[in-house]
């Protein structure tokens, strides 16, 4: 493995999105196997914050392995306890290797029960199988002394409405939880006297709190909501799925363009480009792995669809530095002007994987 002085630097973005976060593992994965890359400091929000305080806990105790191998631990973790949900795939999904769940008579009770019933009314007791997975498997402790990685949580404030950042020392599960709290799922996680929702709806992830980080310009966003959807939604289902992934980009997407703005001032103006933080962003994506899964998937958790994930995000993480590692350090990847065109498309890399698995 590369020393530290040889090793690029950057900071990593994390999307929540359920078992989907499983694609983030697997990037995360590839980038500490290749040992080029030195991950100094990550924003996560739901599942992604889950990655970062799972990887964080690793890396205090064994270095970049121990991050690997904690973060494999979790997924398998997370996949032997939802084998005692409900929520599983028909034997017709299973005979054709698709692992949506709309055809589940359980997730259908449960979407349609969630729409109509509140959690203070379906769940007084705040009864969270998650919480308890989540403090079984990470230490707390490790975590808020690691200093090799800063984390930042997001959460939403229910009450005021804006993004709350937690970050070492005060780490926790409520933190995390506070994170990953869907309103129509859980009881808003209160700390501090103060309630807080899952920070998607503010930050998914927030991009402010690595600005200022003076180890690194480079901003890696690891993106596991659709941008782009090429197919119009038409179903009822399709289209609630759809707004809930541009809701949970919206505001990703407004720190984009305020920083789009920033680096177009700095040009026009000549200004100094280290005192405002001139950052150089780049985007690792599943685009073509997330158009057929539906929003049901994000709650399968079998062990096999979980490794179809990772595996994902590793090839898309292999092509990634195939293709640009050298720009790190030297220029952003993230066209920021296209991306806000009406003609913008997504970042592709050569010899993008096949999706040989049926999610329709």
């Amino acid at each position: 493995m590369p020393d530290q002085v040889t090793q690029k630097r950057v900071d990593m973005a994390l999307q929540g999105g359920g078992s989907h976060g499983a694609l983030t593992w697997g990037v995360l994965d590839r980038l500490l196997e290749d040992g080029r890359i030195h991950i100094c400091s990550i924003s996560g929000t739901s599942a992604g914050a889950m990655n970062a305080v799972v990887l964080a806990d690793g890396i205090e105790k064994a270095g970049a392995e121990g991050g690997r191998d904690a973060l494999a631990a979790f997924w398998k973790a997370v996949s032997d306890a939802g084998r005692w949900s409900p929520l599983h795939r028909t034997p017709w999904d299973r005979m054709f290797d698709n692992f949506s769940l709309d055809h589940s008579p359980a997730y259908f009770w449960f979407e349609q029960v969630t729409r109509q019933f509140s959690p203070y009314e379906l769940n007084p007791f705040d009864i969270n199988p998650l919480r308890d997975l989540i403090a079984g498997a990470v230490d707390f402790d490790a975590v808020n002394r690691c200093c090799r990685l800063k984390v930042y949580v997001t959460a939403t404030n229910v009450r005021t409405g804006w993004a709350k950042v937690f970050t070492q020392p005060d780490l926790s599960v409520e933190t995390v939880m506070a994170s990953a709290c869907l309103p129509f799922m859980f009881k808003a996680v209160e700390i501090d006297g103060e309630a807080y929702w899952d920070g998607g709806y503010i930050g998914n992830p927030a991009l402010y709190p690595l600005f200022d980080d003076p180890a690194t310009r480079d901003i890696v966003i690891v993106q596991v909501n659709p941008l782009v959807r090429e197919e119009l939604p038409t179903t009822g289902r399709a289209i609630i799925n759809r707004l809930n992934e541009v809701t949970f980009n919206a505001a990703l997407l407004k720190e984009l363009r305020s920083i789009h703005l920033l680096h177009e001032l700095i040009k026009l103006e000549g200004l100094e480009a280290e005192r405002y933080r001139d950052s150089y962003l780049h985007l690792i994506h599943a685009h073509e792995e997330i158009q057929h899964l539906s929003a049901s998937s994000k709650f399968a958790a079998e062990w096999s669809y979980l490794l179809y994930l990772k595996e994902r995000g590793r090839e898309w993480a292999e092509r990634f530095l195939n293709q640009h590692f050298d720009d790190l350090g030297v220029r952003s990847t993230l066209d920021l002007g296209q991306l806000f065109s009406d003609s913008f498309r997504l970042p592709q890399f050569d010899d993008a994987p096949a999706d040989n698995a049926s999610t329709e």
